[in-house]
């Protein structure tokens, strides 16, 4: 069985990336220190406590798994606390992978995918925005990982290091079984937002702008489900492990579609069959109109396409997942049966 070892699967993403590689065949050893994943979200492989900044302990876990490949979900990626805390995000995000690297290097594992994102591209002027877009990124979270892209892509070329960076569009969605999903501490996503927002008058989504040049004047985004994302990760690691991809390359990953902030609210409305309060707020400086993938080297290069990223799907699968925490924490501890692993 091939080891992959997935540094913060025990996040949103890594969770279920984990879960195709364990599908796929692959042993996913989950490597987390837990200050934003959870411990139920690590099912479907070994996991190990650390953090990427901890070389000692990285060497412990390479030695005794021995792992193909790497994929690195580990990351700070809260746009505001990055502008507030920069420094903070620079020690974690690229001091963190800058360690996890060169232990990878020296464990002779030379097979590397990257969690990395579309705020690379900061404010593109020409949509769809493709990989030849110019990078240029306007808060520090996007700086921080073309930092780490930019460390591989140097790594590639000295030491023969085998990279794939992913950047991802606006993730959504949770699994159809709804075992994980979203639930990040602060919440700062739309969908989840909006869900939680769902028959509840206390709560109000604001609006950040309904004046923009777009069908409805709200922002567009363009929204990729965490089973397409998960997909890649595992597309990628084969095509790294067979050599049909080497050196470094970075790889959109969206759908080629926009859906507005408004648009989902009323997906939401419907599959929820709740309302959800609105404010129409002013714009927030630095917001794109528009941000859509250019997906086609995805196509090219992976052989993937974003299959359940449809707004119904995403919304639905997320709603589903909602609930069934909801239902879960309802349920009196003397029903709730033997813990997990008993």
């Amino acid at each position: 069985m091939t080891t992959i070892l997935v540094t913060g699967g025990a996040g949103y993403i890594g969770a279920h990336t984990a879960r195709a590689l364990a599908a796929e065949g692959y042993r996913p050893v989950v490597y987390d220190n837990l200050l934003k994943g959870h411990t139920d979200a690590v099912q479907w492989g070994p996991f190990e406590a650390g953090d990427i900044a901890d070389e000692v302990r990285l060497d412990a876990v390479f030695a005794k798994w021995k792992p193909a490949a790497v994929i690195h979900f580990a990351a700070l990626s809260e746009v505001a606390h990055s502008v507030a805390d920069p420094l903070h995000f620079y020690r974690v995000n690229v001091a963190g992978s800058l360690t996890l690297v060169s232990r990878a290097l020296a464990h002779e594992v030379k097979a590397f995918v990257l969690s990395s994102t579309c705020s690379v591209y900061g404010q593109p002027e020409v949509l769809p925005i493709t990989e030849e877009t110019p990078c240029a990124p306007v808060n520090t979270y996007g700086r921080t990982k073309l930092m780490v892209e930019t460390m591989l892509r140097d790594a590639a070329a000295a030491y023969g290091l085998n990279a794939v960076a992913l950047r991802y569009f606006n993730a959504a969605g949770a699994s159809f079984e709804a075992e994980i999903g979203e639930r990040h501490d602060p919440e700062t996503h739309l969908v989840p937002l909006v869900l939680a927002a769902a028959g509840d008058p206390d709560r109000v989504i604001g609006v950040n702008g309904a004046d923009y040049p777009t069908p409805d004047g709200s922002c567009v985004r363009d929204y990729v489900h965490v089973l397409d994302l998960a997909s890649a990760h595992v597309k990628a690691i084969a095509r790294l492990l067979d050599g049909r991809l080497s050196g470094f390359e970075a790889i959109n990953l969206g759908t080629g579609k926009g859906t507005s902030v408004l648009e989902i609210l009323a997906h939401a409305e419907r599959i929820t069959g709740r309302p959800v309060r609105r404010e129409i707020r002013p714009r927030r400086p630095g917001d794109p109109p528009l941000l859509v993938a250019d997906p086609a080297r995805a196509a090219e290069r992976l052989d993937w396409r974003a299959v359940h990223s449809d707004p119904d799907t995403l919304i639905a699968t997320a709603w589903r997942f909602m609930e069934a925490r909801r239902a879960a924490e309802t349920v009196p501890a003397a029903e709730a049966g033997s813990p997990a692993g008993a």
